[in-house]
C-alpha cells in the first residue's frame, strides 16, 4: 500500500460542460417513459430518450451514470 507525503494534496477538477463524442451515449442510462422501457425491455422494441438517443434497453441502468442531458432536460419539466 503506497502511502502520501507529508502535507500532499489531491485536486479534483470538475468539467462543467458536457462535450459527447461518438460512442459515449453508450456509457450513460437514459430517461425515458417507463411504459416505453418496460415494453422494450419485453418486446426487444427500441425506445428514444428525452436526450434524442434511441437504444433498446437490455442492461441494468444501475450501473451506468445518468446521462446528463436526460437529466437537464428531466429537472427542467414541470412537477
Amino acid at each position: 500500500m503506497t502511502q502520501l507525503a507529508p502535507g500532499s494534496q489531491t485536486q479534483v477538477d470538475e468539467r462543467t460542460e458536457h462535450r459527447f463524442e461518438d460512442g459515449d451515449h453508450e456509457r450513460f442510462s437514459h430517461y425515458a417513459p417507463k411504459a416505453q422501457i418496460t415494453e422494450a425491455m419485453v418486446m426487444g422494441t427500441p425506445v428514444v430518450a428525452l436526450c434524442g438517443k434511441v437504444w433498446v434497453p437490455t442492461r441494468n441502468p444501475d450501473k451506468f451514470p445518468v446521462c446528463p442531458e436526460c437529466k437537464e432536460i428531466w429537472q427542467s419539466m414541470p412537477k
